[in-house]
């Protein structure tokens, strides 16, 4: 039986109110929260309240609505248990107790680290004080306060999926530039992250970018999808892209690189390529996007195009063009929304229809948005 420690639900909200809250928890309703679990085992998802006994690597706590509060010892601060896979910084597990443990991603993710890479400080240590949970003690659960989000109305658009040599290989920013491009043509544009670690920037940056709606794994009850089981993968994938219904094009984001476990089952499982439409690859380098490329194509899978931290140096767009034979599209290209609606028109032929053709002039098969797109396309700026 798990031992219960009993607080006056006054004096735990209160508490609860001055702790420091991260952006993982953002769906959880703390006013549920009437008791602290003391003697479990955590799970993944599972809302702690801990206390931060030293600071290291991550020295700010990304809230739900996006501020980085600066963290101090001795603070109380609400996040939850997620593993965590990231080359740059951390991996890191759930723990089996409630044990001392480390705040590895500022999004808020408590795990036990287990390697770290060696440009980083030393994790931010935690000590947490017990888990929270409801009236009734079962432990509040991020899978538990999924929000209400009914499944986009139509069909589901075509999807481009952005996929990675790796971590920071500018699969977020290649991402948000076509969304930015695509919704600067006038189309209606969804965007997703379907897998990774739970933080707001990402989400924030496609929501900027013109993107809507805009959701992630963390919305489909997550806080990462590292050691999440292919079929969790999968369901994460399906919710987030049927989020998308209605849209005239999706753009999804893949974490990681092809060589993370998760992803590489991901995009070479059947439903993957059933939705998936086209697929750009980010690379940091010429060499990564020749090895990417190539592993791509031999999981039927060829890309549309190069993109990524590449693109910044006018020789690696050279080298990688000449290297795997595809076009390398940087920010202008992508942002441009001329060659967004050529894109477009490479997946829907419909969205841009033949200036020729009957339907070209027809309200019923060109709807308005559509009719704007290159008339949006000449008189609309990149972004700077």
């Amino acid at each position: 039986m798990t031992a219960l420690t009993e607080r006056p639900a006054g004096a735990l909200a209160e508490r609860l109110l001055h702790a420091k809250r991260a952006f993982s928890t953002r769906h959880v309703d703390l006013t549920a929260a009437h008791r602290v679990v003391g003697d479990t085992g955590p799970l993944p998802g599972d809302v702690v309240l801990a206390r931060v006994s030293a600071v290291g690597q991550h020295k700010r706590l990304e809230s739900p609505h996006g501020r980085r509060a600066v963290l101090f010892p001795g603070d109380e601060v609400v996040v939850a248990y997620g593993h965590r896979y990231a080359p740059d910084q951390f991996e890191a597990v759930v723990p089996s107790d409630l044990g001392p443990c480390e705040l590895v991603a500022a999004g808020g993710l408590a795990a036990r680290v287990q390697c770290a890479h060696t440009s980083v400080q030393p994790a931010t240590s935690l000590e947490p004080v017990g888990l929270l949970a409801d009236a009734g003690g079962h432990v509040l659960n991020l899978r538990g306060h999924r929000p209400p989000r009914p499944a986009g109305t139509g069909a589901l658009p075509p999807l481009i999926a952005v996929v990675g040599a790796s971590m920071n290989s500018g699969k977020t920013t290649t991402a948000a530039a076509l969304v930015r491009g695509l919704t600067a043509a006038d189309l209606r544009v969804g965007a997703a992250k379907a897998t990774g670690t739970g933080a707001g920037g990402d989400l924030w940056l496609l929501t900027d970018s013109g993107a809507r709606p805009v959701v992630d794994f963390t919305d489909a009850g997550l806080p990462s999808t590292y050691r999440a089981g292919h079929p969790e993968v999968l369901r994460v994938f399906t919710e987030v892209t049927d989020a998308l219904a209605g849209c005239d094009l999706g753009v999804v984001e893949i974490a990681d690189g092809v060589f993370q476990d998760e992803t590489a089952r991901l995009v070479t499982d059947p439903l993957f390529r059933e939705r998936v439409g086209a697929v750009v690859f980010a690379a940091g380098d010429a060499l990564g996007a020749v090895a990417g490329v190539e592993w791509m194509r031999r999981h039927a899978l060829p890309p549309l195009a190069v993109s990524g931290v590449l693109t910044a140096s006018p020789l690696a767009v050279r080298e990688a063009r000449v290297a795997t034979g595809v076009p390398v599209w940087d920010l202008a290209h992508l942002t441009d929304p001329a060659e967004a609606l050529a894109t477009a028109a490479r997946l829907v032929p419909h969205l841009v229809p033949d200036p020729a053709s009957d339907s070209a002039s027809d309200p019923a098969r060109n709807p308005a948005p559509l009719q704007r797109a290159e008339a949006a396309a000449a008189s609309l700026p990149v972004p700077a």
